[in-house]
């Protein structure tokens, strides 16, 4: 089985507009899973999936502070995406 290449799979998951929103949000700063479920019309299993596909990737790290579980933006590989793109 073969190691999936990184700026692909940012690029799978820059590829749902939810995704591209729930970083836009990150940017702004830490947030937690009810947080960025908010501004969407869907179940928080589907906003979890979402948040799942963003981890997997890279894009978010998530932390434990006492019952919460907090996202942070990683951007290191929307640097590496950027620096693709400049190629």
């Amino acid at each position: 089985m073969t190691t999936p290449d990184p700026l692909d799979t940012a690029f799978a998951a820059l590829s749902h507009p939810v995704r591209r929103e729930m970083l836009a949000r990150l940017a702004r700063g830490e947030a937690t899973v009810n947080d960025l479920a908010e501004p969407f019309e869907m179940s928080l299993p589907a906003v979890s999936r979402h948040i799942r596909v963003l981890e997997d990737a890279g894009l978010i790290t998530r932390s434990r502070t006492k019952q919460f579980r907090p996202c942070k933006l990683n951007p290191a590989p929307l640097r590496a995406v950027a620096n693709w793109a400049d190629q």
